[in-house]
């Protein structure tokens, strides 16, 4: 049997799998489907499949084994933590919520020593828990990082009288709230999904990620499937519901007693409702169907292809949406084919990438003023339409719109910096889904966050009041769907970290009011972060390193959870990167030396073109 020491207390996991009900351990892990048996620890990076079940009290058994086998509980799937509950007196299970929260420790938790009380016969033993926590988890099922820090509880025990009637036998009375589970459980036993809501006062929809249980949820016995349609209808997390709508009338849930949604032979999933949603119109319906079809789409154990919604009352269909007619509500509309990358070359003109050209393909110069040179480019954008860029000057003074589509004169700055240092003026540009434009005034004097209504109306001063704490935008990237924006700002210390940040939307169209708030750290163990696009509706490709590490290219969800899955091929010296929407075409970084690159599944990174260049950049 293999042990693992860590601190006072002392965790082992069966080799021997098969007779793990007589074993004195806390967990046992096996793949009961398929494979061989191995021993597994709970606390290693693992396979998803493993399953780890908890192992009762054994009669007399001691405080240590209480405490040990009530944490290992934690980490198994049992049905109602039901296993996990023996370990604690009647009180302690009956207040208990482990689905309230979760905390996310990078190892399992370290329990110490007891601490000596006068009399432990009356006044039980209380032990020490320890480790560090990067992440919790909230009733909303919302993921938070945080940057690593020290995470200190206690587990109290008691004694009481044996269920038998005959002695006593040691039980929990205080334990930590909710769950407490280290990164490689947590992995284990949860996954991300985005539940999608509608941009508020907008037709399209907006990702949310929230975390359900890989298998069947312990308290409310639901499969994945049925789990995440329960979080759609909970409504979206806290930090995105001031900028997002449900079309799902307010207490619409499932009806009762349902615990499995499955698909019939033409993959359509009906899903029935409470009578919240009886009387809901044609519309509505569609929309909702709609948040339901995207929400389905990010779990792969299911193919919907499309949503039937049932009336709580008597079971009639309320509406059937496919997901074809799904696609009109969002944000980026799929045209079948794959998004063209852009960069700027070594003389300031914008120009098309060839992806599937072969190494050092040649580029193609675009059409319009910025492909002509008129003005050199430092930094550009092109809109989600791929029919106009932003540019910012080679000295970063000027912003200004052209067509890429046909040459036209070149109009004049809808933007000026007046800062004295090109690299304190505007940052590079970056286009919503609305097709907004957005940039920063990086000056010292009087830092400001635009956005230029259409690329061509009167400039908006976003309200920002973040910026006046002495923080920098060093560049930004707006989310297609306009409601998110992920800032690169450098620190007073001289960090530059990567922050996402609420955008939200009032007044009307002559006097609107636009503000970014409630700015969320996004890679908190990153000591700092050189690049970032959007990749995707909930996912950025970041480019940057954690303290003592080398540069890293890595995926990172929007709520700041990564896996070790997610980190890219390496690459030296890499200044900016950009990714598609979807997965039909590469990542494209500007590496310093080796120029313009990108990166195709399952390759490694190679040169795209041979001339130099800067600012590679996909619609966005």
């Amino acid at each position: 049997m293999g042990a693992d020491f860590r601190g006072g207390r002392k965790t082992a996991r069966s080799s021997v799998l098969l007779a793990c009900g007589g074993l004195l351990v806390a967990g046992c892990a096996t793949m009961p489907d398929t494979g061989d048996v191995r021993q597994v620890k709970a606390s290693n990076p693992g396979d998803s499949q493993v399953r780890v079940y908890a192992v009762q009290p054994r009669e007399n058994a001691e405080p240590d084994e209480i405490v040990d086998g009530f944490l290992e509980a934690m980490t198994s799937d049992d049905p109602g933590f039901a296993t996990a509950k023996k370990y604690l007196t009647k009180q302690a299970a009956k207040n208990w919520k482990p689905e309230q929260s979760i905390n996310v420790l990078t190892t399992a938790p370290d329990r110490e020593q007891a601490d000596r009380l006068p009399d432990p016969e009356t006044q039980g033993r209380s032990y020490p828990i320890r480790g560090r926590q990067v992440a919790t988890v909230d009733a909303r099922h919302a993921y938070q990082p945080r940057k690593p820090t020290e995470y200190r509880d206690f587990i109290h025990v008691v004694q009481q009288p044996a269920a038998d009637g005959k002695g006593k036998e040691w039980r929990i009375d205080h334990l930590p709230p909710g769950l407490v589970l280290s990164e490689a459980d947590f992995q284990r036993n949860y996954r991300s999904v985005n539940t999608y809501y509608f941009a508020s006062g907008e037709d399209w929809v907006v990702a949310d990620p929230v975390y359900i249980r890989q298998r069947q949820d312990p308290v409310t016995r639901m499969d994945p499937v049925t789990q995440t349609v329960k979080a759609l209808l909970e409504g979206p997390t806290n930090w995105l519901q001031p900028a997002v709508d449900s079309r799902f009338p307010s207490g619409t849930r499932l009806k009762e007693g349902v615990t499995t949604l499955a698909t019939d032979d033409q993959s359509t999933l009906k899903v029935p409702l409470n009578s919240k949603a009886d009387r809901v119109g044609g519309e509505v319906c569609r929309e909702m169907a709609a948040q339901l079809l995207f929400t389905l789409g990010d779990l792969t154990s299911v193919r919907v292809e499309q949503v039937e919604l049932q009336r709580g009352s008597d079971g009639g269909r309320l509406c059937v949406l496919s997901k074809a007619q799904a696609e009109e509500f969002a944000p980026v509309r799929d045209s079948g084919r794959a998004e063209n990358p852009f960069f700027v070359d070594e003389d300031g003109t914008l120009k098309t990438l060839p992806i599937g050209g072969k190494e050092d393909a040649k580029a193609d110069a675009t059409l319009g003023p910025f492909g002509k040179g008129a003005t050199p480019l430092r930094s550009v954008a092109v809109d989600r339409d791929e029919s106009r860029a932003a540019g910012v000057g080679k000295d970063g003074r000027d912003l200004r719109v052209a067509s890429i589509l046909s040459d036209h004169e070149l109009r004049p700055p809808l933007l000026s910096s007046t800062a004295a240092r090109p690299e304190d003026r505007l940052s590079a540009p970056s286009w919503d889904g609305r097709g907004d434009l957005w940039v920063a005034d990086r000056d010292p004097a009087d830092p400001k966050l635009w956005t230029v209504p259409d690329g061509e109306g009167t400039p908006v001063e976003v309200r920002a009041p973040w910026l006046t704490g002495g923080a920098r935008v060093e560049s930004l990237r707006v989310s297609a769907d306009g409601v998110r924006i992920a800032l690169l700002l450098k620190e007073k210390d001289g960090r530059t970290t990567l922050k996402i940040g609420r955008v939200e939307r009032e007044g009307d169209a002559t006097r609107p009011t636009v503000s970014v708030v409630d700015l969320q750290a996004v890679a908190p163990r990153m000591e700092t972060v050189t690049a970032v696009s959007w990749a995707g509706p909930s996912r950025l490709v970041v480019v940057g390193k954690e303290s003592g590490g080398v540069q890293q290219v890595r995926y990172i969800q929007t709520d700041g959870a990564t896996s070790t899955a997610s980190v890219l091929p390496g690459l030296n010296g890499v200044t900016a990167v950009a990714a598609p929407n979807d997965d039909k075409a590469p990542v494209v970084a500007d590496s310093g030396n080796d120029g313009i690159v990108r990166l195709v599944p399952g390759a490694n990174w190679q040169r795209l073109v041979k001339i130099a260049g800067t600012s590679p950049v996909y619609p966005g």
